[in-house]
């Protein structure tokens, strides 16, 4: 049958507080044996606290409730985020021991040198640097605010760990993955035609410096500027790519989870507010879609197998794109709004043993 996904939808059948979202968090909580995954224990609740003016993150209500819910259960939450910088500021954001209702930390410390050292082995990714307290504990509760991102076209609960579980060189690294278009400066003429031909905007060049910039966030690798080129000076790259990008992820996630028995692990992925950006800009924007409901699963393979397909490119919100941007082609919305595969993460994660992408999804009421 797969592994068990539990979904609470945003629609509210009745004005009472058990039928709406958080009430719905409530009765899934119910569901899953948290005195097997949390009693007597730390639990790190692994989120993204925010930043700049943004403020489609998690609400502090649901932050609340699964606080409650792991402390009647016998464990001791902490909220945690990677950074120090990103708990010192979580306050701008509403995330404060009094709102959640637990302690806030850095899993890295205070200078952020806390991390334990393990072999990645993809490329040019030799090590990853994995911030300690998540390699301490004994057990893990992942929680993901659903969102769009430009270069693996999706960010849930693979990348909450991938991203935000480990140091920033070893985040540089996996980004470094990224990229697909190799620009020859040589060759190079300034002409501007690449930039001309690019829908996307993605190319921005300085005569003055003789430079050219690709920004793989909005490159949908269509190959038009390649196309365009007079001088040849831009030529595809297999070595880089997003798919390297997300297999990178996978990996990461991996080396992160590795330790975790699997009954001591669980991801809920929240997707209300699902933008095309991700969180980390620090920006807010429109929704792409009205909001869904929330997931939760001990197999995290399977919960992004089963948000992503939640997330119907018939309920795309006219508008919502930034600017002038527009859908392209591509089966799920988010590749048609970004122009990749969100779902070679989800391959990549089955492939490294992380779940199953079969999965039963059980709606609660």
């Amino acid at each position: 049958m797969g592994s068990k996904v539990y979904f609470g939808s945003v629609a509210v059948s009745k004005p009472s507080a058990p039928s709406t979202l958080p009430g719905k968090l409530m009765r899934i909580l119910g569901k899953i044996d948290l005195p097997a995954l949390c009693s007597g224990d730390w639990v790190p609740i692994k989120m993204h606290l925010g930043g700049g003016l943004g403020y489609s993150t998690v609400h502090p209500l649901f932050v609340r409730v699964i606080v409650d819910a792991v402390r009647a259960a016998g464990g001791r939450p902490v909220v945690t985020e990677g950074s120090f910088e990103a708990v010192a500021d979580a306050a701008k954001h509403g995330y404060t021991m009094e709102t959640v209702g637990c302690p806030i930390v850095a899993a890295g410390g205070v200078f952020n040198s806390h991390v334990a050292e393990k072999k990645a082995g993809f490329l040019t990714y030799d090590k990853a640097r994995i911030y300690g307290l998540l390699q301490d504990a004994k057990c893990l509760i992942n929680l993901s605010h659903v969102k769009g991102h430009g270069v693996c076209a999706y960010g849930g609960a693979c990348k909450n760990i991938a991203m935000g579980c480990v140091d920033p060189k070893t985040r540089s690294k996996i980004h470094a993955l990224q990229g697909g278009i190799d620009w020859d400066a040589c060759k190079c003429v300034y002409c501007g035609k690449c930039a001309a031909a690019c829908d996307r905007r993605a190319i921005r060049i300085d005569r003055a410096k003789e430079s050219l910039n690709i920004n793989f966030h909005d490159c949908r690798f269509c190959r038009h500027c390649v196309l365009a080129c007079p001088g040849h000076a831009l030529s595809m790259n297999t070595g880089t790519s997003y798919r390297n990008f997300q297999e990178g992820m996978a990996i990461t996630t991996r080396l992160v989870l590795e330790h975790f028995a699997p009954e001591r692990l669980l991801h809920i992925n929240l997707m209300t507010n699902i933008t095309m950006f991700c969180d980390c800009w620090g920006i807010t924007t429109p929704n792409l879609v009205p909001d869904i409901g929330l997931t939760a699963s001990q197999d995290i393979v399977a919960i992004e197998q089963a948000t992503l397909d939640l997330i119907k490119a018939e309920n795309f919100i006219p508008g919502s794109l930034i600017g002038d941007a527009e859908l392209g082609p591509g089966k799920h919305l988010l590749e048609k709004v970004h122009g990749k595969d969100p779902f070679i993460q989800v391959d990549a994660l089955e492939r490294h043993g992380l779940g199953s992408r079969r999965y039963e999804l059980e709606e609660v009421f």
